[in-house]
């Protein structure tokens, strides 16, 4: 029997990138799962229509995070569409163009926190209240929060703002055998990855791994997996840096 057989997971911004890989390998992995998408219907139907090929179960919402109301109407509609609450991902982030700080104006720095910290604020309060015992809480941050780059101001405080939440729902939801864990990828070889940086950059992060290569979304989603999967018990508060060694 899949190991996620009869669960069900909540994925935001799952029609692209590691979101898309996320979905697809929780649905695989038996899942029914309800994903978010932004604004692009054609992406998340191509992912609904994927998962359905492959014998999965899964549910596109459209939920822009800026707006925020979102988060709440994602999770009432996984409410009707899920057999329960066992998993949340929250991947779901804003795109952002580097600013440097003396550049962030106030409503850039108030929507990129509506979006990438007040959503997985949201999403997990309604975990909290509403996820099954035993359930799997895990959001995904960014290796930058330890190693940042200029022009990422306000990436990397919404970014560490989602960690810090992470640590206290670990130990507020721990008596009921919720997990909630970080997982921070790296370099990963993502249209949002090639559409921010130059192709000189993605071949210097390729010799920066002692891997020597750029992430894939499905190195993420199969460490999501692996969170996601009862052999991850005793496993919470922790922040996995998916990055092929890049520190």
């Amino acid at each position: 029997m899949p190991q996620l057989e009869g669960k069900g997971a909540v994925v935001t911004g799952g029609s692209r990138g590691i979101g898309r890989a996320i979905v697809e390998r929780l649905a695989a992995d038996g899942a029914t799962v309800v994903f978010s998408y932004a604004s692009n219907k054609t992406a998340a139907d191509e992912v609904v229509a994927t998962v359905t090929a492959s014998g999965g179960t899964a549910h596109a919402v459209a939920a822009d995070f800026t707006d925020p109301e979102a988060p709440e109407r994602l999770m009432a509609a996984a409410a009707e569409l899920l057999p329960g609450l066992d998993i949340l991902v929250n991947n779901a982030v804003m795109e952002i163009t580097p600013t440097p700080l003396t550049e962030v104006t106030d409503e850039l720095f108030d929507t990129t926190f509506t979006a990438n910290a007040r959503a997985p604020f949201q999403t997990l309060r309604y975990a909290a209240k509403n996820m099954n015992d035993d359930g799997r809480v895990i959001n995904i941050s960014t290796l930058n929060t330890s190693r940042p780059f200029p022009g990422l101001t306000t990436y990397v405080s919404g970014k560490g703002a989602l960690e810090q939440m992470t640590n206290v729902a670990a130990f507020e939801l721990g008596a009921r055998g919720i997990t909630a864990n970080v997982v921070s990828p790296g370099a990963t070889d993502t249209d949002l990855l090639r559409d921010t940086n130059p192709p000189e950059a993605l071949e210097m992060l390729n010799t920066m791994t002692p891997l020597g290569r750029l992430g894939l979304p499905s190195d993420i989603a199969d460490v999501v997996s692996f969170l996601a999967g009862p052999d991850s018990r005793w496993i919470t508060g922790q922040n996995i840096r998916a990055t092929g060694g890049l520190m």
